[in-house]
């Protein structure tokens, strides 16, 4: 399998497309790309639902954002994007508030109708009262920035079903900064260049991988016997995104992470919620948010029409075997285990650990397109150009 090959790339998500694309078409090499599932795009991937047509995000909502220019010009190369701007709501007590917190979560919340002028004062006079002076934890660090009553009824219950933790357990570092804004921007994303693609990730990410000199197979497990097989060509450079601690058997430990279980649902009504996420802030509900596809393509006209409608649950979970690992768990102790595996993994000339596996890090694609194109031109094309121009 690996005869004569210089570059082997594990897993097909953003940060083994973009390095396996930038080796093919900058270095004129070939590259073959393992992915242990059926189909490539990792979590990112979506495809149009067979009895609607509408384009499901398969592995919960993706919206790409970022404020990198560089990346959002390397990006659309491989697929024209939406003007979508992405917002979400959150259902407490009965009500339905927009978030992040703004002038019009605030005046709805408290039944005030302040001026943008006077939000920081309140929000300044609500996290007083709560008589934090130095956050311990998650829970005092998000009262001592936003008050109580917000954070009981926001955050508090969210929190609690995310991590399965009580939010005193957590370290405050998780909510270092909750944003408040002081007008009436009820956008998700405060990025420049935002979207999603017009006809899908699945589709970007297979033009991603059309270079001829990528080859890319699936349903293929590179751990074990073919792990082995690679570390015997001492020539040939692998990069890893998968799980790091995986890579060296679990030799320290594992690392924690946070899981989710998706519930897909084809209801019987054209717009079930009327936006593309709703999130459930009370701690009684066992999902945290449910994704309404249709909202993503408004300008797919005929599916967004349609009488029928595909939402999906998410419901988080402990991860254990055959589950995805989706949120690293960043406690100290968890970061101190990870800087052993990452000691060691800088010990290996001829391996590359990126994404978000692979690093411990919970990465929104843009940071994965980044940081693979850093590597492309740090450690594997240095002095070359990010990307041709052709």
């Amino acid at each position: 399998m690996f005869e004569d090959l210089r570059y082997l790339v594990i897993g097909s998500g953003f940060s083994g497309a973009v390095l396996a694309e930038r080796i093919a078409s900058g270095l004129g090499e070939p590259v073959l790309v393992l992915e242990k599932r059926d189909h490539t795009g990792g979590n990112s991937w979506s495809s149009a639902e067979p009895e609607t047509g509408i384009e499901c995000h398969w592995y919960g909502s993706h919206i790409f954002h970022t404020r990198h220019a560089d990346v959002w010009d390397y990006i659309r190369r491989f697929g024209e994007f939406t003007g979508y701007r992405h917002r979400v709501m959150t259902e407490h007590a009965g009500r339905v508030f927009s978030m992040p917190i703004s002038l019009d979560t605030i005046n709805a919340f408290y039944g005030k109708s302040l001026k943008p002028y006077e939000v920081e004062a309140f929000i300044r006079k609500e996290a007083a009262s709560a008589g934090v002076s130095e956050p311990r934890n998650l829970e005092e660090k998000a009262v001592s920035l936003i008050g109580r009553p917000l954070y009981e009824a926001l955050i508090k219950g969210y929190t609690r079903k995310q991590w399965n933790r009580d939010p005193r357990e957590l370290p405050a570092a998780i909510i270092n900064r909750l944003p408040v804004r002081a007008d009436y921007n009820t956008c998700y994303f405060s990025d420049p260049y935002q979207g999603v693609p017009v006809d899908g990730y699945g589709r970007l990410v297979a033009r991603l991988l059309a270079h001829e000199r990528i080859t890319v197979r699936t349903g293929v497990d590179f751990d074990g016997e073919l792990r082995h097989l690679a570390a015997a060509r001492p020539d040939l450079t692998v990069i890893y995104t998968g799980m790091i601690d995986r890579y060296f058997d679990w030799c320290y430990g594992e690392l924690e992470w946070r899981s989710l279980r998706f519930e897909f649902e084809t209801v019987n009504v054209r717009d079930y919620q009327g936006v593309s996420v709703m999130n459930y802030a009370d701690a009684d509900v066992p999902y945290t948010r449910i994704h309404e596809f249709k909202h993503y393509h408004p300008e797919r006209t005929e599916a967004f029409a349609c009488a029928k409608s595909v939402i999906c649950r998410e419901y988080p979970l402990d991860h254990a075997a055959g589950r995805e690992p989706y949120y690293p768990v960043n406690s100290a102790a968890n970061q101190a285990l990870y800087a052993r595996y990452r000691q060691r993994a800088d010990s290996l000339r001829k391996v590359i650990f990126c994404g978000r596996l692979g690093t411990y890090a919970y990465c929104d694609m843009d940071v994965a397109v980044k940081q693979a194109l850093d590597i492309f031109a740090r450690d594997i094309a240095p002095g070359g150009r990010l990307w041709t121009t052709k």
